[in-house]
């Protein structure tokens, strides 16, 4: 199917639910789309990041998982993330020259072979939807998986102290800015999923944000993932 406009009806198929999930969705907010008069319009490409952001585990999941299905191990940050990561004054003070500030630092990490092209792969991403879920904090990612151009899977944190302007659901800025560096064809990725139910802790997002430098950053990152790995299950 081509990227175009659908209705109600031809969502509700596309994802196989009815047309009050669609409806309710987009009308709490979880699902984008635009009303054009009385009736609901979605962009395919927009649905599919959706879906994609629901799978990686950057948006909370509005369908089940399937019964039976086993939840994934969650992997340790230290499999894709270290001290060398974080950017914790980033210069940056427009969403542009954000992802070129955090784009060359993966390229002098050698995490990606070119930083010309991280960018535009980023910022291919951001046109379709932005990365920027709300509450300070961005979650950056490519459209598609380049094992050709990442070296390996990891993550890079950058951390603006003043806060940047980048397109976030709630208006507001943006301060903490996780870029992902996915390799590999899967969509649900463990480290992933975990990075987000950290940052819903409380106070984890302003610990972040009030860290004096790139130690104190990793070191509230480390603690969070502890105090998750402890917490009882629901």
């Amino acid at each position: 199917m081509e990227d175009r406009l659908m209705t109600v009806k031809q969502l509700a198929s596309y994802l196989n639910v009815n047309e009050r999930t669609v409806l309710k969705l987009v009308q709490d907010g979880a699902l984008p789309g635009v009303k054009v008069g009385n009736q609901w319009r979605f962009r395919k490409a927009m649905i599919d990041t959706w879906l994609d952001d629901q799978a990686l585990g950057l948006t909370p999941r509005q369908f089940e998982r399937p019964e039976g299905d086993t939840p994934r191990r969650l992997l340790d940050l230290a499999t894709c993330f270290d001290q060398t990561h974080i950017l914790a004054g980033l210069k940056a003070t427009t969403k542009t020259s954000v992802i070129d500030e955090l784009a060359a630092h993966a390229e002098r990490l050698g995490l990606v072979r070119d930083a010309t092209w991280f960018v535009g792969a980023l910022i291919q991403r951001e046109n379709v939807m932005p990365s920027a879920s709300g509450n300070g904090v961005a979650f950056l990612h490519t459209l598609r998986r380049h094992p050709e151009q990442v070296t390996r899977p990891f993550m890079l944190l950058g951390r603006s102290q003043h806060g940047v302007d980048f397109d976030a659901l709630d208006n507001e800025p943006t301060y903490l800015f996780f870029v992902l560096g996915l390799r590999y064809d899967e969509l649900h990725l463990p480290w992933l999923e975990k990075l987000v139910h950290m940052l819903a802790q409380p106070n984890v997002s302003r610990d972040l944000r009030g860290a004096p430098n790139a130690a104190a950053l990793h070191q509230a990152l480390m603690k969070a993932e502890r105090t998750l790995a402890t917490a009882p299950s629901p």
